[in-house]
């Protein structure tokens, strides 16, 4: 009898563990965030800027509407008005929206995806406010007007570095943008925006995906003739090397694509970019800011990279056809957040207006090389609400 109570208790203890090892602390995590997030959305003053960075001290470092993050602050708060509910929240919302609404006229960047869909996309999703929809659907008009027929894509930069001299240049973030193009093509706007934003991704489809499926971070295109010149990097290490948070771009950007076309050979390319990055990741499933840097494992690692992955390999996992790989890709992204969620990376009891500690910027210029970043922020609390949906589902 005293035998097979023994054997009981620890038939428990062993589930309890399997248990612990296995789950994400999304909803402790979501309500540190929501603390965090509404303590700083009502002493920061929108008005002077959005946030991008932390300082030394772990206040956030603010940049005008015009930077390229901008719409990842309010974003975040969307995503706490989601997970909470909390009126209060929404307000905040809504105050830190409105700032980045200048925005939508925006044509000197790919960027106003980031800027517009990330705010105001999250915003109309949950509210319907039909004011948010047009912001939306004028910077879809924006953006479009950076398309190439030549090329069949849009262009990333307008500047010119003397080190680079490319001539039409498309960045793999670009995948990210391509977003706002086909939900306004698809919702009231003009038609030709989602063919636009389909005809990019075929573009990068066969031009950055390199054939052992790792990605470039740049491609230059020659505008008139449309004829690919070469591909190289801008924040990598080297032309040949794979940039991670480029690859993790990719990843997120063919998956939502395929969510909003249901174009298979997106699928079959996001499989290939998710499959190289898995296996090419250290133990604790965040990579080091690239996969080919030479000071492997002294490098930084990059945890915004982590964040869009684990987010990415999430909604992946929703649309995987195929059984093994589905449970693969979310296994990657449960291991993720995991670690995501660990002292190692959360700001929990270290004074800290951001979430994510340990972000590469840009490492080869040395600048925002081991710090949060407003975007690792965003993307970690998006992979968290869909974690937590996602469990409740199962």
């Amino acid at each position: 009898m005293k035998k097979s109570i023994l054997l009981l208790v620890l038939m428990l203890f062993s589930l309890l563990g399997c248990q612990q090892q296995t789950d994400v602390p999304a909803n402790d995590v979501l309500r540190y965030a929501f603390e965090t997030y509404s303590r700083t959305a009502k002493a920061l003053n929108p008005a002077d800027g959005l946030p991008r960075t932390t300082d030394a001290d772990g206040h956030w470092i603010v940049k005008p509407a015009r930077d390229w993050t901008s719409g990842f602050y309010p974003g975040v708060l969307w995503y706490l008005f989601e997970f909470s509910g909390d009126p209060n929240m929404k307000q905040y919302a809504e105050n830190w929206t409105a700032a980045v609404e200048g925005q939508k006229d925006a044509t000197y960047g790919h960027d106003v995806g980031f800027q517009i869909f990330c705010s105001f996309g999250n915003g109309y999703r949950l509210t319907k406010n039909e004011d948010y929809k047009a912001v939306i659907l004028k910077a879809a008009s924006s953006l479009a007007t950076r398309f190439n027929d030549n090329v069949g894509a849009t262009r990333s930069w307008d500047w010119i570095p003397d080190s680079a001299p490319w001539t039409f240049p498309v960045i793999i973030d670009n995948m990210m943008n391509l977003e706002l193009l086909l939900w306004a093509g698809a919702h009231g706007g003009d038609s030709t925006w989602y063919d636009m934003g389909l005809s990019h991704a075929h573009t990068a489809m066969k031009n950055h995906i390199r054939a052992d499926n790792s990605t470039f971070h740049v491609v230059d295109f020659n505008p008139e003739t449309g004829e690919r010149v070469r591909g190289l990097t801008w924040q990598g290490y080297a032309d040949s090397s794979c940039w991670a948070r480029g690859q993790a771009w990719g990843l997120y950007g063919f998956t939502m694509v395929y969510r909003e076309t249901q174009d298979t050979l997106c699928l079959h390319a996001v499989e290939r970019l998710a499959d190289y990055y898995i296996s090419h990741l250290p133990a604790d499933y965040v990579p080091y800011w690239d996969f080919q840097a030479p000071d492997i494992p002294n490098e930084p690692r990059d945890a915004s990279a982590a964040a869009i992955a684990a987010s990415g390999l999430l909604e992946l996992s929703r649309h995987e056809l195929q059984p093994e790989k589905k449970q693969r890709y979310f296994q990657a992204a449960e291991n993720t957040l995991k670690t995501l969620c660990s002292s190692k990376y959360l700001t929990k009891g270290k004074q800290n207006d951001a979430l994510l500690l340990h972000c590469v910027g840009h490492r080869l210029a040395g600048t925002e090389v081991d710090v949060p970043l407003i975007y690792a922020d965003y993307y970690f609390v998006e992979a968290l609400v869909r974690y937590r949906a996602m469990k409740q589902q199962q």
